[in-house]
Order: structure tokens, then sequence, then C-alpha cells
């Protein structure tokens, strides 16, 4: 068994490794500039939005309960249309400095749980490849299998869950590489 204070340095250097990736896969390879559409008309749709007075959340359209989902009203609202998930942001240009650290805070958790499995697991002077199977494959869970649920339940296009999984494997990866190399002998 190894101590979770003695892999605070592979934690630390992953969450690293993994956030400045991320920012190359989003900022230089943009592969992930196709994901999101621009609202048909926005300017007219947005003007038509902001009466409703919406505060920040998740809503659904049409809105019903399960009671309620299979009554002849509900079943018309659903074929006329749309249909959708939308989520609100405060009224403000996006607070990215706070997402960026919530990002690299969700890194470290990941690393965190990531050291507390493969260190109930793999001995301390374990081979890298010993290391790197069980750091990889938790750390996969967490970053690639994650985002499939999106495409399950909200609708997120399978192209998106995709590439957010292939992201993942890197960031897997990365963070399997960083632990193995830093496994204490």
């Amino acid at each position: 068994m190894v101590a979770l204070t003695s892999l605070l340095l592979p934690i630390f250097l992953s969450a690293v490794i993994v956030f400045v990736a991320s920012s190359i896969v989003h900022m230089v390879l943009k592969y992930h500039a196709s994901d999101y559409r621009p609202l048909p008309d926005e300017d007219r749709t947005l003007a038509a939005l902001r009466p409703a007075g919406l505060t920040p959340g998740l809503y659904h359209f049409p809105f019903c309960t399960h009671k309620d989902m299979n009554t002849p009203a509900m079943q018309e609202k659903y074929k006329q249309g749309p249909v959708g998930f939308m989520t609100i942001y405060p009224s403000a240009p996006p607070a990215m400095p706070k997402f960026l650290g919530l990002w690299f805070v969700y890194c470290l958790v990941i690393g965190l749980f990531v050291a507390y499995l493969t260190g109930r697991t793999v001995m301390a002077g374990a081979s890298y490849l010993a290391v790197f199977r069980v750091a990889g494959t938790a750390a996969f869970l967490a970053y690639s299998l994650g985002p499939t649920v999106n495409g399950i339940w909200k609708g997120q296009p399978w192209s998106m869950v995709i590439k957010e999984s292939f992201d993942g494997l890197v960031y897997s990866l990365l963070t399997a590489g960083t632990f193995g190399w830093l496994w204490p002998k």
C-alpha cells in the first residue's frame, strides 16, 4: 500500500499536465470548433427569451412530470417541438477564470482518486507498466466515460461525445504516464 501523501507530486503534476493538454486541445487543435451551432435568427430568438426572465439553471422543454408525459396534450407538444434542454448562465461574459479554476480542481480530484485506487492496489517499487495500467484505467473511467451520459440523457450529439471521450483517453494516458514516472520506488 502506498500512502496518499507520497503521491502528492503525481496528483498535482498530472492535474497540471492535463490542464495544459486540454488547453492545447481547445485552443490550438480546434477540432471541437464544430461542437456548438448558433441559434437560427439569434437576435430575434434571444429577444423573445429575455421577457421570460430566465434565471441561471437547466431547463427542459416542453416541461412535464412523469405523470403527464403520456397525456395526449403532452404528446402533441412533443410532436410540435422543439424538444430539448437549455442551460442558462448569468447574464455576463463567460467567467473563464472561474471555469478554468474549477476544471483544474476537477483534475486534482481525479488525480486524488487515481492515487487512492492505484496506491491501494499497486505496491511501491512496482514497474512503470503496472502503475500505468491501474492509474490509466481509473483516469479513463473519470475522464472518458463521463461524457457518455450527456449523449444518452441530454441529447448531446454523439460526434461531440466521441470527441470528448477521445480527449479523456488522452488525459488518461497523460495521467497514467505521470503516475508511472513518479511512482515511489
